[in-house]
Formats: C-alpha cells, structure tokens, sequence
C-alpha cells in the first residue's frame, strides 16, 4: 500500500531523438538519488523496440543491458518504469497482437522490471474494421486492452496509461465533456494511473483548477508527464532555467510527476536539480508551513553546484572508460579539434594552404577519448604575438567614445592561449549561458535586455539617419549608449561560445554546442547591423524604399511576446536566435540562420563589422593573395602591387563603402564582402570617376614600369558593363564575397554575407545579384546553399560567367 501511495517523482526520458547512453543514464541516476528523486521512466521514442518494433523482443545482449540498467536504478532507491507504445499499429481486437504485447512485457518483467506503462500518445484516433466491429469506441478499445495487460502482469503497484487525449487543448470538445476521457475514467481498472501533460502539449503553468477538472473526470488523481524542458520539436532551441510554473501544492492532486527533458543529456543539470528542490519542498511543507518553492532560489543553488560539474575534464557522452584506439588510425583522431589544431600558418602571406590535422568530428557516435592539447609554449609565445599586432580596433577613426564600431574580440582575450580542453567557464557566463536559454514561454534576464535594446534600436534608428532632420545631441547620446550595451552582450555571446569550445567538459561542450554556436553566429549579424546602423541607413526620401517598408517583414511584436498561455512553444521558432533573427530586416529567410554546425569546432574569436578606410591595405593584401593561389603562386616582377585590389574591390570601396563588411579573427581580416545597392547609378558613378582615376594610376605603357596592368585595366572597364534590365528589375543590388580558403568554420562566411543582405534591406534593395566564374564550383555550391538562384549563364555579360540572384 505504501508502494502504491507513494508520490513518483523524476525523469521520463521519453523525447523524440537519439536515446541517452547507458553511460549518462548511470550518471543520470546519480544525480536523481542525490536530488532525492525516484522514478525513472524509460520511453524513447526512436528506441525501435520501444515504438516502431514494439513487437520483437529484445536480444540476449539488449536483455543483458536491460537488465543492468534495471539493476543499477534499484540500487539506487528509484523505481524504474518500462513503456511500451504499440498505439501506431496495434490492432486491439487481434489475440495475436495482444499475445505478442504479453509477451514483450513478459521478458522485461522477467528482468526484474515491476512498474510498467502504456504509451497511446501521438497516434491517430480512427480503428480498423476488425476493432469497429468488437469495441463501442477508440477509448473503449485502449481501457479493454490495457486492462488485460495490468491483470496478466498481476496488478503492480505503478502502472500508468497515457491516453491519446492526454492534455486540454487536445481533448474535444473539452476535457469535462470528452466522450474519450469519460469512457477511460469509467471503464479503466481503478489502480491504473493516468498520464496527463496539463491544459497543453507544452503547460505554461500548472493549476489546481485544471487538476481537479481532469481528476473528476478521469475519477483519480493523474500523474503529469511535463514536457516544460523538452525541446525536440525544435532543433534551434534548449531550456537551461529552473522548474517553473508549478507550484508543490499540486502534488495533493497528483499521483505524481515525471520531467520529460532536453534531448541533450548534459543540458538537463539545472532543469533536474531544480525539479528536486521543488519536490523537497514538498515534504518539508509538513513539517514548516512557511517552506515555499522559489525558482530563483532553486537556480543559484543548481548553478552553484553546475560550476563544478562544467569544469570537470570529462569525455564526450559521459563514457566510463576510454574506447579502444584502432592501430591503423592516427593518434590525432582522438581529441576534438580546437584553432590550435585548425589554424592556419600566422603569416597569411604564405601561399600554402593550412591543411587542418585528422581530427574527430562533432556529430560522430563514437566521440573522442581525451581532450585536446593546448599549444606548446613556443606555439602560445607566437600567437600571442601575432594577436597583439593584429589587434581588432574598437573604435571607428573619429568616432565617439560611445559610439558602436563593432570592434572585434574583447580585451580579456589577449592574454588567454587557444582552449584546448583546459578553460574554466565564469559563474557570469554560464549565468548569460542560462539566460539565453531558458524556458519554452519566458526568456532569462539577458536574453530580455538583448532583445529589448535590438526593438528600441531599430525603432528608434532614425535618431542616427544619414539623412533627415538631425536629431537632439541627447537623443543621439542615448542610441549610441544602448547600442553600446548591445554590442557589449553581443561580445559576451562571443566569449561564452569561445569558453564552451575550449572548455575542459567534452561532455558538455558535444551536447551544447550547435546551441552556443548557432546563437554565435546571429549575433555577429546583429552585432554588425546595430554597427551599421549608425549613419548608414537612409531615410524615407530614398527611391529603393524605406527603413519603414522594409520592416513590416517583422512587425511590431516578438516571440515572447506570442508565446502567450494560449499557444504552444513551437508556433514560434527558432528561440532566442529565433526573435533576434526575426528583428532584422531579413528575419524571414530562415535558410540563412538554419544550417548545421560544422563538423570541427573551433574556439577562435570572430567579428563582423562595417568597413573602415584603415582596412583598404589589409583587403588588397587578401584578394592579392587569394589570386596568387589561384594562379599557382606566380606573379609578373613588374606588375603594380595595387592592380588586383584596384580590379576587384576598388570601386566599391571608393564609391560605396557603406555597404562593404570586414570578416576578422585574432589574426586580421580574414574576409569581405562588398555591396552595391543600385547597380544602374554605381555603373555610371564609376564611369565618371573610377575609370579615369584608374587610367591616371596606370598611364598607357611607355610611361609605367608596370606594363602587364594594362591587360587588367581592360578588364576593369569591361567590369562596368551592362547588365539586362529584365536582370536588375528584380535585382538591382550586387555582392562580392571574398574569404580565406582556411576558415574552419565556414558559417562565419555566411555571418558575414547575411550582415550585408540585412543592410541592403534595411535601405529598400528587393533583389541581390553575384557574379561567378562557372570554374569556381566552391563559390557556386556556396551561394545555391544559401539560397540563391541561377538566373542567367552567359547573358549578362559578352565574356562567359554565370549570375545568381536572391530575392530579399
């Protein structure tokens, strides 16, 4: 009786997703008797013996797994629950499918499993012929079945049932006047519990109200399987903040709770630590009537405790022993790779290409079995070196103090060597790690204060016009100092992925990344707009558009803000990364900011920011060197240093440098990308006055030393050649895009091009043209990737070429 009385307490790892390993589920268990929690349910959805092939029984190695995890729960204090969900293709009235569910549940009791549950979430309601014809109703059917199988396992004490209306919203037409519902809680055996998830899917918020509705109906106590942490519908999202909404009250009113948590094992700390001091609470109610659960409270004591747990030096998947090494595979593969691994030669005039070591990918299913190795002291000394020459500027030449230039990586980070699995991360960084991602309907305080200055900065950018009525000194003040503090988070989010990649917890570095990584990325995009966005942007006399037409895109609202009680998290997608996105003025192109994370991580500092005349030098010094590779590392004696800068980026320097974005790491510039709003009106503009600037460099050849420029000052002009009007009606901006061949991380590449297509946006352009070689495959494969479309091959210009445009 006590056994049946018992509060259930714990975990369902019931997500859709790769199952966790028997490894976390050890630790997992460790962490539940630590916390005091007691029921472990074991659901899987992409377990194909749990779901999809419910029907076969599990192999004698399966079995021996099995059997050891059963084991190793009991010897913790925790009840370990085995579902089974045959709903997709059971037949109900079928002896032989209901001889094979025995049969299943059989062999798992004879493992030593004594709590069970069946799983009729997710499926359709309709029955075949054979089952219409033996029960009165789908609820009848279920309620029969399951029945049956409570009595042939003799009666345990837990034995849950999750019906196919298992929440509020999907009950009809209400949870009080659900023919389904009423017929499960009339026919269904008395001692069999319930599994309910609350008004939704994804419950915001837990009431006594609503319990005791489905409790009269259902006539018992449910048990709430909580999906407040889980994140499976959305691959962009994860929820690192406290239970929440639920307050310990409830448990007079349930049979008990199970958190169905992040996919992500290592992302489940804070949520489960918190879930215990929720449930302690409850028991010290009784003797303290004053105890009261506080989330905040719950969070410092959880994050307190995380500290010690993210600095530990542990393996990916939380393995118990390092795996065998094959003799025929390099020592190398064995470590995660790191910028010491993947960076380039530090002198970027060299014409070899740095070829990164072996090194074990991110999304392997066998991870790395040590971390990787920091630099030598030799290698350190030489960075350190090369980054205090090439140090990022934080200032525009002439600027404010206050004013944003999207300066690159902060000052702390000079003195840090790359991570190599030896980083410590700040209480302050994981508390912003936290507050990025924190729960399905509410953001942390960080991730609040970086979207409330992105909507008040965009709202309020024509305090910083490039054209228009100058705005009071006080107002400009103001923008200036809160794009500050953007940019200054923004930063913060560069410094937070740079510490999880080089941090000494593999473990959490695997499950956390695309997360850390992908929000990495839209901030250097947004970090570059609000850059950008100071005396750049034109005002509403433009004649491409305007600031205010570009933004209905948008509209006026957040995520958060629609993610009210009345909807379910995945209406809105993306999270965090997700709203910033959808602040910008190409918000809905999803295909720029949805994409895989690299395969080799790297810890190396980036920055996306506005062009600066400083970065002329650097920018020819980079094209030049990139058309030296392509020509084999030959270069006439006599040719003009300037020439290839001249020809390729020139013009649009001179004449429209308020749509060119510098890429940066610790080293330099790194990548570029220029822009050319109106096409028509540049081509004249250079016409009038680049060509003849050009002539005047490079006199005809009697008169210069560098004869071989003339052939190239041909194809300058031919640069400025006509394009079709049936080309740009819908296109009438153009890109260039130039980057080092040995970026690791190629998605500050597309940072970078996103950054511009924002601005161009952001000043009326509806259309982006870029023109490429038809040898350069790499560039081609690039830019169809982010969705541009081939329009015309061969058209656009006498010589040979093809031309890819993207609608904005």
């Amino acid at each position: 009786m006590e056994e049946k009385s018992q509060f259930l307490c714990g975990v369902v790892e019931g997500f859709y997703g790769r199952p966790w390993s028997m490894d976390q589920r050890k630790v997992l268990f460790q962490w539940m008797q630590r916390w005091g929690l007691n029921t472990y349910l074991y659901g899987p959805k992409d377990d194909l013996k749990h779901r999809l092939l419910w029907r076969e029984v599990y192999s004698p190695e399966e079995e021996g797994q099995l059997r050891t995890l059963i084991m190793e729960a009991q010897s913790r204090g925790l009840k370990f629950v085995y579902a089974l969900s045959p709903g997709q293709d059971i037949v109900f009235s079928s002896p032989c499918d209901i001889t094979l569910l025995k049969r299943k549940l059989r062999q798992v009791s004879d493992l030593g499993c004594q709590a069970f549950a069946i799983l009729f979430d997710d499926i359709d309601h309709s029955m075949c012929q054979a089952d219409s014809e033996a029960f009165s109703s789908f609820a009848h059917a279920q309620a029969t079945v399951v029945n049956e199988i409570y009595r042939f396992l003799r009666e345990p004490p837990v034995f849950l049932f999750c019906p196919t209306e298992y929440c509020g919203s999907l009950c009809s037409p209400s949870v009080s006047k659900s023919p389904y519902l009423q017929t499960i809680g009339e026919d269904l055996l008395p001692n069999i519990t319930v599994i309910w998830t609350g008004s939704k899917v994804i419950s915001r918020k837990l009431s006594v109200d609503c319990l005791a509705e489905v409790e009269s109906v259902l006539q018992r106590p449910p048990l709430i399987w909580d999906n407040l942490h889980a994140n499976d519908y959305d691959s962009r999202r994860l929820f690192l903040g406290p239970f929440k909404g639920r307050e310990p009250q409830l448990c007079n009113h349930l049979r008990g709770l199970l958190l169905n948590p992040n996919c992500e094992f290592e992302a489940n700390y804070i949520p489960l630590h918190t879930l215990g001091s929720w449930y302690r609470v409850r028991s010290e109610e009784k003797k303290d009537e004053e105890c009261e659960y506080c989330p905040d409270k719950a969070l410092s004591a959880a994050l307190h405790d995380w500290m010690e747990e993210l600095n530990q030096p542990l393996l990916p998947g939380r393995q118990s022993r390092q795996p065998e090494q094959r003799s025929s595979a390099p020592a190398s593969r064995s470590k995660i790779p790191d910028a010491s691994d993947c960076r380039p030669s530090a002198k970027r005039g060299s014409s070899a290409l740095a070829k990164p070591l072996p090194v074990f990918p991110l999304n392997s299913g066998s991870p790395p079995s040590s971390p990787a190795k920091e630099p030598s002291k030799g290698e350190r000394e030489g960075q350190e070196g090369e980054r205090k020459s090439s140090q990022l500027s934080h200032q525009t030449p002439g600027s404010k103090p206050d004013t944003p230039s999207g300066g690159g990586p902060k000052q702390k980070a000079q003195g840090r060597g790359l991570c190599g699995g030896k980083g410590l991360l700040s209480e302050s960084q994981v508390r912003l790690l936290v507050g990025l991602h924190y729960l399905p309907h509410e953001h942390g305080p960080s991730a609040q204060r970086l979207l409330q200055d992105l909507t008040w900065l965009k709202t309020n950018c024509h305090l910083v016009s490039a054209s228009g009525k100058k705005a009071p000194p006080q107002k400009v003040d103001e923008w200036r100092g809160r794009a500050s503090r953007f940019l200054s988070l923004c930063e913060d989010i560069a410094q937070l992925h740079f510490s999880v990649v080089g941090g000494a917890n593999r473990a959490v570095l695997y499950d956390l990344y695309p997360y850390v990584w992908d929000l990495r990325n839209t901030a250097l995009v947004a970090k570059a707009f609000i850059c950008w966005l100071d005396g750049r942007v034109l005002g509403d006399s433009s004649t491409l558009g305007s600031w205010r037409n570009c933004f209905h895109w948008c509209g006026t609202t957040t995520g958060a803000d629609v993610l009210n009680v009345e909807s379910e998290p995945w209406v809105f997608k993306g999270g965090m990364s997700g709203e910033v996105q959808m602040l910008l003025p190409i918000g809905s192109s999803s295909e720029l900011f949805t994409h895989p994370p690299p395969l080799f991580p790297t810890s190396r500092l980036y920055n996306v920011r506005p062009y600066h005349t400083k970065d002329k030098v650097e920018l020819y010094r980079m094209v030049r060197q990139l058309h030296l590779r392509t020509q084999g590392g030959q270069e006439s004696s006599n040719a003009h240093p300037d020439v290839i800068g001249d020809r390729c980026l020139g013009p649009c320097l001179a004449l429209s440098p308020e749509y060119s974005f510098i890429l940066e790491d610790e080293l330099g510039v790194c990548g570029c990308v220029l822009g050319i709003l109106d096409v028509r009106s540049f081509a004249k503009r250079c016409q009038a006055t680049w060509m003849p600037a050009m002539r005047d460099k490079y006199p005809p050849r009697g008169g210069s030393p560098h004869s071989n420029t003339q052939d190239l000052l041909k194809l300058m002009e031919e640069d400025q050649g006509e394009y079709p009007d049936s080309l740009l009606y819908h296109f009438p901006s153009q890109l260039r895009l130039d980057a080092l061949p040995e970026l690791v991380d190629v998605s500050v590449s597309r940072s970078l091009l996103t950054a511009l297509l924002t601005a161009l946006k952001a000043n009326g352009s509806q259309g982006v043209f870029c023109e490429v070689q038809p040898t350069d495959h790499q560039r081609l494969e690039f830019l169809t990737k982010l969705g541009f479309l081939e329009i015309l091959r061969g058209e656009a210009r006498s010589r040979e070429g093809v031309v890819l445009g993207r609608l904005l």
